[in-house]
């Protein structure tokens, strides 16, 4: 298990862990008060956290599947990227794609951080790549079936 330093700037909860098995850390708003977001409308949600990530992590913000199906509420740019170097307050960039305002109080659960590994790589320009089954289909190539 990774250690990572965390600082936070206010009274918010630490991300956590909600079950044994859980993946994703849940991220609550750092508010001084609530914010309604109008249905269309795109608000930037402070958390009140700094992290430190060892090299070759990277932090995964993701929706929490509760409020998409229920009210519509998602991320503007589905999964957002926390890099190793990046020192500033995570921020959730969501959009209420619903048809009713949301509420977003001080303290609520409004998105999930996942901390993934990941590789670096250097491109091998090349003539041809190798062939596959596949080949270049995509996009429904296979079927619906």
């Amino acid at each position: 298990m990774y250690q990572v330093k965390i600082m936070k700037k206010s009274n918010v909860l630490l991300p956590q862990y909600e079950t044994s098995n859980a993946s994703g850390m849940d991220l609550r708003a750092d508010l001084d008060e609530e914010i309604v977001l109008r249905p269309g409308e795109r608000a930037l949600i402070p958390t009140g956290i700094h992290i430190e990530l060892p090299a070759g992590l990277e932090a995964q913000v993701r929706a929490r599947s509760g409020l998409a199906i229920k009210y519509g509420v998602g991320l503007v740019n589905g999964i957002g990227t926390i890099d190793s170097d990046y020192r500033g307050e995570i921020k959730i960039p969501v959009i209420n794609w619903g048809q009713e305002d949301f509420l977003i109080r001080p303290g609520d659960r409004i998105a999930q951080l996942v901390i993934c590994k990941y590789e670096k790589i250097s491109w091998v320009p090349v003539e041809h790549l190798g062939e596959t089954q596949r080949g270049s289909g995509g996009f429904g190539h296979t079927g619906i079936e």
